[in-house]
């Protein structure tokens, strides 16, 4: 196969898989969404833009996967106010780039740009949020997991309300 072909084969997966994520946030299946991330995947939204570390300046949220469980375990249960009634979601990607390597790594890394838009609607009210999002892919057992996802929200520095479904 000849190497443009591989490489459109390889874009394709990549956003089949970043579908499938949206899909799992939006049906609110979210131990499914959870398991798409290693062991040691982390969930990063900052606060700032150019936002080099986590560590350094708050963010909205960073989390690894023992919080994303607290906060997934929170999200289900059927007496949290702020999913009372529960969000419904629509995660829109688009304009999907894999980064300028047409290999993967030799850890079976990929480095993953794309745009997103959610629309969240909960109690009679619509949030409309646009982000950058940068995944680090793995692939394991054949399939590809999140390593890391970043988050950079269009209005990351504005005041926000309950800010609970995952984008």
């Amino acid at each position: 196969m000849s190497r443009p072909v591989e490489r459109l084969l390889l874009v394709r997966e990549v956003e089949e898989f970043l579908f499938l994520e949206a899909r799992l946030l939006d049906e609110r299946r979210f131990d499914e969404w959870m398991a798409l991330f290693t062991d040691d995947g982390v969930y990063w939204v900052p606060a700032q833009p150019h936002q080099e570390s986590p560590f350094e300046e708050l963010s909205i949220y960073y989390e690894d996967k023992s919080l994303m469980d607290v906060r997934i375990r929170r999200l289900q249960h059927p007496d949290t106010y702020a999913q009372v009634p529960p969000s419904r979601t629509r995660h829109i990607v688009g304009n999907v780039v894999v980064d300028d390597s047409d290999t993967e790594t030799e850890d079976g890394g990929l480095g993953v740009r794309s745009n997103l838009v959610m629309v969240e609607y909960r109690d009679d009210r619509q949030l409309v949020f646009a982000a950058d999002c940068r995944h680090d892919l793995k692939r394991l057992d054949g399939g590809l997991r999140i390593a890391s996802k970043r988050v950079d929200l269009v209005n990351r520095d504005a005041v926000h309300g309950i800010m609970s479904v995952p984008f």
